[in-house]
């Protein structure tokens, strides 16, 4: 099937490397000119495990790039995958995508073939009723002949790849049957390969089971780290509770580790996007809230933990992880943001270390030092805080040794407690 993608940024580079080794004919469509010369050239212009190789493997083949729409009308489908910016209230501007839309009806104005539009981008109710006016206002003698549909993605950074082409779940959010036929001969081969649900209901509706699905693991995450604060009080290991109530089916393993606190491009914006939008119909969620401030405390009681080793005013303190988490170079809402923020006002001389974010963290703080190795980012300093669960530094060892005051506060539970060294963790 011929598919257009527009937008290849995370989710729509993810989108169209993957659909493209499903087998389909895609054609990428971006407005940066460096982005499309990078897909044409077989280069991704994301770091994600595995999405290279899917570039370069379908690049000039059946994967193409252009920032040109008309060839819109050549395909079957056509996905949005635009970047929605959050306005300061949380809420969703969708006005990115509304444009994108209304260009992709202008494009199918005069298609005589159905073709069906579907929302690739986590928008709220009221957003999707800014794309259905922006598209078909666009291409009111196609209708009829253009649908419109939504399909949220489930993608966590670093396994992307993996999680789209072996899915948990399909949400496909239809009108009419053509539609829900066409997007279901998109994942086809994907489905036929894989024991996964698929999941038929309205556009508005599959919206809100993604935010429903970010807002539930925010939460958990944010319930296992308030208990986690708890047990610390009491001298009790968080991470012993959680391997226990675990056990419980109704509660479950995943996403009980304790520790600083969610971040990244989706949980934060999704959170703050359906908190905005429930309030705006009169209704403010206090758990939804409630979670949201926890996370935020999180970092301060990294910070706190190390005020009672060590007075940073002046010293040199390492921060070990600076992407939102393993596996990617998003710096999004990473926990390192805070951390640096609170020690930098606390007049610390802040050096980072990133196996591969430090660029991306170098642009919002230019002035910290920045190192190619943690055992660099070590030497010499006065405290250093674990953020970012990255493999390496669960194996440091002698390179304490060369801290000046060997302080270690562990927010990921990654380092092992070893004798020369103070260490605390976050909940244990």
């Amino acid at each position: 099937m011929r598919i257009n993608v527009i937008g290849s940024g995370y989710v729509g580079t993810t989108l169209a490397a993957c659909l493209a080794d499903l087998g389909h004919d895609v054609l990428a469509i971006d407005i940066d000119e460096d982005v499309v010369a990078a897909l044409n050239d077989g280069r991704a212009p994301i770091h994600e495990p595995g999405l290279d190789d899917l570039v370069a493997d379908h690049a000039g083949a059946n994967l193409h790039a252009t920032t040109s729409y008309d060839r819109v009308p050549e395909a079957a489908v056509t996905f949005l995958a635009i970047q929605t910016p959050s306005r300061e209230d949380g809420s969703i501007d969708a006005a990115p995508l509304a444009a994108a839309a209304e260009m992709t009806g202008e494009a199918l104005a005069d298609t005589d073939e159905d073709h069906l539009v579907v929302v690739k981008s986590t928008i709220t109710p009221p957003a999707l009723e800014e794309v259905r006016s922006a598209l078909f206002g666009a291409c009111e003698n196609a209708e009829g002949r253009v649908g419109l549909a939504t399909n949220p993605e489930f993608l966590r950074e670093g396994t992307a790849v993996e999680d789209f082409l072996a899915p948990e779940k399909v949400v496909l959010g239809t009108e009419e049957a053509w539609a829900t036929e066409r997007l279901e001969a998109v994942y086809e081969p994907l489905l036929a390969a894989h024991d996964a649900h698929v999941v038929r209901t309205d556009p508005a509706t599959a919206m809100l089971i993604k935010y429903a699905n970010n807002a539930f693991l925010a939460t958990k995450i944010s319930l296992i780290n308030d208990i986690g604060n708890v047990c610390k009080e009491f001298g009790v290991d968080a991470y012993e509770v959680a391997d226990a109530i675990g056990l419980d089916d109704r509660i479950g393993e995943q996403f009980l580790r304790s520790g600083v606190g969610w971040g990244g491009s989706c949980f934060p914006k999704d959170i703050a996007a359906i908190i905005a939008a429930a309030e705006n119909e009169g209704y403010s969620p206090p758990v939804l809230d409630a979670a949201v401030e926890l996370n935020d405390r999180q970092p301060e009681r990294m910070l706190d933990l190390l005020d009672d080793h060590v007075d940073v005013t002046g010293k040199r303190v390492a921060v070990l992880g600076l992407a939102f988490k393993p596996g990617t170079d998003d710096t999004r809402n990473s926990r390192a943001i805070p951390i640096i923020e609170g020690l930098t006002e606390r007049g610390a001389e802040v050096v980072g270390y990133d196996p591969v974010a430090t660029e991306n963290m170098r642009e919002r703080f230019p002035d910290i030092e920045y190192t190619d190795s943690a055992p660099a980012a070590l030497d010499g300093a006065h405290g250093a805080l674990v953020v970012t669960d990255w493999d390496e530094f669960a194996t440091l060892d002698e390179e304490f040794d060369a801290m000046a005051d060997p302080v270690v506060i562990d927010g990921r539970r990654i380092v092992d407690p070893q004798e020369g060294i103070v260490y605390e963790g976050l909940t244990w």
